[in-house]
């Protein structure tokens, strides 16, 4: 071939090749769009990021958070601490006490001063101030510092340990005071912010976002928990909870954690709850809220089976209190409620927040499962009022007759007239021994088996009957020292 021929077949395929090359990166530059990390540049050239910017929020509302300090006083002194850990009233703690040298007499022990630390934020200008009850509770003198140095002593108007609320008082008047914000509009996965003073450092401000709304807790009946990720260590606790505009939506009241420090998960208490517990306790001192008389449990996949139930929701009633509003409503053990004025109750723990959130007197139209079918009952709610707990004894007045039922692998005895009295029932089967599938389901010695599935059982005929009727599908009401439970029983 011609060199120059040869030349200009070179040029073109390389010219080609490029020409390809240019097509082919431009075909990927079209089609990728990575997602932007940055805003560009504003006026001064800086550059504003997605992440949220809590500094005005900051500067706002920072002067409206506190610290708080309250003293306690220990009237009980500390017992000796001796090697082994022996009871004064034991009869060996005064061998231990004169034959182990240096150990102080209890007598000379003076009583003991004790600190608690904690936050809280302004909610009147006139100032009020609103922080946890776990804060101040027990407290002798109450001190707050305010943002500006100022020391204040402060007087508790009243505090509600159901939710562990409290409400202080200085007297200050123009105060700055924190936004109410509305809990019901926050949204898991949006942004919040926590100041206080977390141990003893003043002015912290943590960040992070809302893991989960609605949380119930053991032993906290009546606060539906926010759940946050959002740093919260001792001295935190009474403090608020913003969100980005700079509303206060809760107060950081408690922390998950295995080694008393952070660990991710901690919780609030929603300000509307708090808002409604301090304007009782402004109003009144006190707080008061409705109640039913009853005592409920989790209705399980089981359980809904047992009960003919298509779905397990709904509160299960194992016990009803025939003085209180749902007995003399006609509410039965057994019954599972469904609704409340017509709202679910997905789980039982939503009963108690529903019912407490209202006021002694109200009435209340209740949604329940009775039998295999829906039956509304209504009841006026009484003021909820501390039970006081029953321990019972298992006492035996005389050898009763012990009745197997092989198939569920019980031994019962029947109730004599004195176990009636004492546990205030008409009657009931005591388990003596459990085994097979009665074990499994998780009966125990000294179970009373009052019920079954919604029959009530008076003694060995009557749980004959009832177990003959129940089909496989069979749920014992079961009274258990000082708490009542259905507990499902399967005989596969």
């Amino acid at each position: 071939m011609n060199p120059t021929l040869r030349t200009l077949a070179v040029t073109a395929l390389a010219a080609s090749l490029l020409t390809g090359c240019d097509k082919i990166e431009s075909l990927f530059k079209k089609d990728a769009q990575p997602a932007p990390v940055a805003v560009p540049a504003q006026a001064d050239g800086r550059v504003a990021m997605l992440l949220p910017d809590f500094t005005q929020l900051v500067e706002r509302d920072g002067p409206a958070v506190v610290n708080i300090q309250a003293n306690r006083v220990d009237a009980s002194p500390q017992q000796s601490e001796l090697p082994f850990p022996v009871p004064e009233d034991d009869p060996l703690f005064d061998f231990f006490r004169r034959f182990i040298p240096n150990q102080p007499n209890p007598q000379d022990q003076q009583p003991e001063e004790s600190i608690s630390f904690g936050s809280g934020f302004i909610i009147g200008a006139d100032g009020y101030i609103m922080t946890n009850a776990h804060v101040v509770s027990g407290g002798s003198q109450i001190k707050v510092m305010l943002t500006d140095k100022r020391e204040l002593k402060a007087r508790l108007v009243g505090l509600d340990k159901r939710t562990d609320v409290a409400v202080l008082k200085v007297d200050a008047s123009s105060l700055p005071v924190v936004k109410i914000g509305s809990p019901s509009q926050l949204k898991v996965g949006e942004w919040v912010a926590a100041i206080g003073a977390p141990f003893g450092f003043e002015n912290t401000v943590t960040a992070g976002i809302v893991s989960a709304k609605g949380r119930s807790l053991p032993d906290e009946n009546y606060v539906p928990f926010i759940q946050t990720d959002v740093a919260i260590n001792p001295g935190n606790s009474g403090g608020p909870l913003f969100n980005l505009k700079g509303e206060v939506v809760g107060i950081n009241s408690q922390i998950y954690s295995r080694s008393g420090g952070f660990m991710g998960i901690s919780f609030a208490i929603p300000i509307d709850l708090a808002m409604n517990v301090a304007e009782q306790i402004k109003a009144k001192g006190k707080v008061s809220r409705g109640q039913l008389g009853i005592n409920i449990q989790e209705v399980t996949q089981e359980l809904a089976q047992s009960f003919g139930l298509p779905k397990p929701s709904g509160a299960l009633v194992v016990r009803v209190d025939p003085q209180g509003p749902a007995g003399r409503a006609g509410l039965q053990t057994g019954d599972i409620i469904l609704k409340l004025d017509g709202r679910d109750i997905d789980s039982s723990k939503d009963l108690p927040m529903m019912v407490g959130a209202l006021q002694p007197g109200a009435k209340v139209k209740l949604t329940v499962w009775r039998k295999g079918g829906e039956k509304t009952i209504e009841a006026t709610l009484a003021e909820l009022a501390p039970e006081p707990g029953v321990q019972p004894r298992q006492k035996e007045e005389t050898q009763p007759q012990n009745f197997q039922f092989g198939k569920l692998g019980l031994t019962v005895t029947e109730l004599t007239p004195g176990q009636r009295n004492e546990l205030g029932l008409r009657g009931g089967l005591l388990v003596q021994k459990a085994q097979g599938a009665s074990a499994r389901s998780g009966l125990q010695h000294g179970d009373i088996i009052m019920g079954l599935n919604q029959t009530e059982i008076t003694g060995i005929a009557a749980f004959e009957k009832a177990l003959a009727s129940a089909k496989g599908n069979i749920a014992l009401l079961v009274r258990r020292q000082d708490s009542t439970l259905f507990v499902p029983l399967r005989l596969d």
